[in-house]
């Protein structure tokens, strides 16, 4: 986005103290808590674009299910794309891919209601770490496929097991379709790219029925979600990643427990405000923090922030207040920097700090930086690149790039789906397409708005296609 006009003296309208002392700084924390919001809604975080994201992403698994798998695998976009937290290419693409021929039990969950094609699962949970198990055959299925059948091994006792390492490396040597590139294998993900700019991380999970977890979680008391979002997440259910727990001596052949859809009803849920303070919480984890390793990751935040709307009444997350909410979220990760100990939201046993591997040097600079920004009060947000860009830009060049943006990212959702609808079986793109060509002609006219205003604003300007991957970046 090109800067036009630009107003140096702006930040100045940022209050400078971490407390609130006086009526005037609770007037300046509101009114930069306003402006932050409506910043966030023209860099692509408001709610009619965010549910936008969410219904192209759940489209996209529903047709990839159907065009794929013939009813074998049911397919999910998870990540902050599900969420409808990221632009098309701002982050990678997580795919979940879900065996439906596969069922795992809780340890006193009953298998004799499964028809006899499905291959059944025994959890067992008491020699692994809260979250995780080890997966017991209890009946192998009279429809079995390949890389889960490869995937047994002797847990010593005559029994089988199956190897959560075994099933990733499996997946992982599968013959590729042409233009994927498939990378190292990044724990339970297989990562590749396609077609030279869109990076997918692919999970491979087994479908879990554990009622007795699920039960646990929604019978706590709550501010939120409302009871039909939590009937709606028990619903849902659960399944299990092919990764063990760092460092246990069964780590190859346990399981994760994961709620990836229930979690995507609940940030669903969310209200505007307490949306965009995840959207904070995660710029300033890219542009502050920079973890090398994943030690502080988007899930770490969003267990922060799905934590204080449960303990906190919903009506006190709005507009005027998301500066103070997110003084809140810092300090809780400050403190969890600290103890490292942060409850996972679903099973609050499981500590997510446990396996951090936050060495102690970047332990002492992280609490140091939080506390300083603690201390900066609401000008927090100008360490946040995009936010200072449009703080000192004039509003009305800001909200025309905002526009073409977000109708440039809608036609990218809608290319991305009806490209799916209008493939052969080779993955091969019938352009003939009506609607295809429509959607083409019509990113080639906002590339070209684009470009002619950003010229006559004294901008340098690339070729379209680098213009087009740099604007939904």
């Amino acid at each position: 986005m090109a800067e036009s006009g630009t107003r140096p003296d702006e930040p100045e309208r940022f209050p400078r103290q971490g407390n609130m002392s006086s009526k005037q700084d609770l007037i300046q924390w509101e009114n930069t808590s306003v402006e932050t919001c409506t910043i966030l809604s023209w860099l692509g975080y408001g709610q009619e674009i965010i549910q936008a994201r969410r219904d192209a992403y759940r489209e996209l698994g529903k047709l990839l299910t159907a065009w794929e798998c013939c009813g074998a695998y049911t397919y999910f976009i998870t990540g902050s794309k599900g969420e409808g937290l990221s632009s098309f290419f701002e982050s990678d693409q997580d795919i979940m891919v879900v065996n439906n021929r596969v069922f795992c039990l809780e340890d006193d969950v009953k298998s004799s209601a499964f028809p006899g094609e499905i291959t059944v699962l025994r959890s067992l949970s008491r020699r692994s770490y809260h979250g995780h198990c080890r997966l017991l055959l209890e009946r192998r299925g009279t429809t079995i496929h390949r890389q889960v059948n490869d995937a047994f091994c002797d847990d010593g006792y005559g029994r089988e097991l199956l190897s959560s390492d075994l099933y990733v490396n499996n997946w992982s040597n599968e013959d590729l379709t042409e233009g994927i590139v498939q990378h190292e294998r990044a724990g339970p993900s297989i990562p590749h790219t396609a077609h030279g700019n869109l990076h997918r991380d692919k999970v491979h999970a087994l479908h879990y029925y554990c009622p007795n977890i699920l039960s646990k979680w929604a019978a706590r008391p709550r501010h939120w979600p409302p009871p039909e979002a939590v009937q709606r997440v028990v619903s849902l259910g659960a399944v299990l990643t092919p990764v063990g727990f760092k460092g246990s001596e069964y780590q190859h052949v346990e399981w994760r427990v994961c709620f990836n859809a229930g979690e995507m009803e609940l940030i669903s849920n969310l209200n505007d405000t307490q949306t965009k303070l995840y959207v904070l919480l995660k710029m300033i984890k890219n542009d502050v923090l920079h973890p090398r390793k994943k030690e502080v990751s988007s899930y770490t935040l969003k267990n922060i922030v799905l934590w204080m709307a449960e303990n906190n009444p919903q009506a006190s997350f709005h507009k005027k207040s998301i500066l103070q909410w997110l003084h809140e979220a810092l300090d809780a990760l400050r403190v969890a920097l600290i103890t490292l100990e942060l409850p996972y939201y679903m099973i609050p046993e499981r500590n997510l700090m446990a396996t951090s591997g936050l060495d102690r040097e970047q332990q002492r600079t992280w609490i140091s930086t939080i506390t300083d920004m603690l201390h900066e009060g609401p000008r927090v947000i100008l360490r946040l690149p995009k936010i200072r860009q449009c703080i000192v830009a004039h509003p009305e060049p800001l909200r025309w790039y905002s526009g073409r943006r977000i109708e440039l990212e809608l036609l990218w959702l809608m290319r991305m789906n009806r490209q799916v609808i209008c493939s052969d079986e080779n993955g091969e793109v019938d352009g003939t397409d009506a609607i295809w060509q429509a959607l083409k002609r019509r990113r080639n006219e906002v590339l070209t708005d684009v470009g002619m205003r950003m010229i006559m604003e004294g901008s340098r300007v690339t070729n379209a296609d680098a213009m087009d991957v740099r604007i939904l970046m």
